[in-house]
């Protein structure tokens, strides 16, 4: 018979008594060394966390959160975790939260409004408050959620919410002004989402600056914003003999680049393609993709720092930022056939 294997016991974690114990201090001591530092000698205090150290001793969350009623913690939904346009968002919100001493946890809601309204419902007991990029939710769900938690948007805006959005009115303003300095007379915008609240606002700010060169837009779709989604536009782009188009983000555009090159069509000579977001990928697809910068990171610290406001400092007004936008020139645009 092989030799008896020695059995393994789980290793314990060392506790707030064991530390206690340790130090030669009270239980209550230890705890206010790691909440309420102010509050302990400061010769007690690095005494008592030399020793937690030693022991491998981390207060438990769980437990400071019944005791402070906080977690400490933010949720962050964004509607597709693939798209890149959102990596920038989360580093943003990462960063900010790490560097305040807080938690992030990411939530995917697949661009369904119910999947989001479940992860906000389930989620809310354990955090401190929500990002919500890009939201799904109605205006006035949105607002009904903000009663219950502290809220901040991000790519959307709603009256009564904390918010970070872009500023899309220049923005579209640049797209339009560099298509028509090409040449363009007309502009096609291949639209997405529905209830995107950034694509209704881009396809406003298209309408606004191209009346102002008293050029003719129009808008087909809507399309997922994907890469599968390219095919169907750029042929419904073709069809429609567009000299110039604007897609509702660059994973779109990029998708609608590639359909292009397989029907042969040359790009920018025959027809000329922008997008939104300059995600990851724009600046290395074939051509490069001309498109509006947003400055994702910022949107994201931007909006931990205020939900911090929110949650902690009980700001009653909500808070909102606008930040600036920045067409990137690329291969993509070129003079109008």
């Amino acid at each position: 018979m092989p030799p008896e294997q020695p059995r393994v016991s789980p290793r314990k974690r060392a506790t707030i008594t064991d530390v206690a114990r340790t130090a030669g201090v009270a239980a209550s001591t230890v705890s206010r060394s790691f909440s309420n530092p102010d509050r302990v000698n400061v010769h007690t205090r690095d005494h008592v966390l030399g020793v937690a150290a030693e022991l491998g001793y981390t207060p438990n969350p769980m437990a400071r959160a019944l005791e402070s009623g906080r977690t400490n913690t933010f949720a962050l939904l964004v509607p597709d975790i693939t798209n890149p346009y959102f990596a920038g968002v989360i580093n943003g919100a990462e960063q900010a939260a790490t560097a305040a001493g807080r938690t992030l946890v990411l939530g995917n809601t697949r661009e369904s409004a119910a999947t989001e309204e479940q992860l906000v419902r389930r989620l809310g007991p354990a955090v401190d408050g929500f990002v919500l990029a890009a939201s799904r939710l109605p205006d006035d769900e949105l607002r009904r959620v903000a009663e219950f938690n502290a809220v901040t948007l991000v790519n959307r805006a709603t009256r009564g919410v904390s918010c970070v959005v872009a500023d899309y009115a220049s923005g579209t303003r640049q797209i339009v002004d560099h298509l028509a300095s090409l040449g363009h007379r007309s502009l096609l915008v291949l639209g997405g989402p529905p209830e995107s609240w950034s694509g209704a606002r881009r396809w406003a700010g298209l309408q606004d600056a191209a009346e102002l060169h008293n050029m003719q837009v129009r808008r087909f779709g809507p399309y997922s914003p994907t890469l599968g989604s390219g095919p169907a536009a750029a042929d419904a782009a073709v069809a429609a003999g567009a000299t110039a188009v604007v897609c509702h983000n660059d994973m779109l555009a990029i998708g609608v680049l590639r359909r292009l090159r397989e029907r042969g069509i040359a790009v920018p000579e025959q027809m000329s393609v922008a997008g939104f977001d300059d995600m990851f990928g724009a600046s290395i697809c074939t051509p490069a993709l001309t498109t509006l910068a947003e400055r994702t990171e910022d949107a994201g610290a931007h909006a931990i720092e205020i939900l911090g406001r929110l949650a902690y400092e009980r700001v009653a007004e909500p808070g909102s930022r606008v930040l600036p936008t920045q067409l990137v020139v690329r291969e993509s645009t070129g003079h109008a056939v």
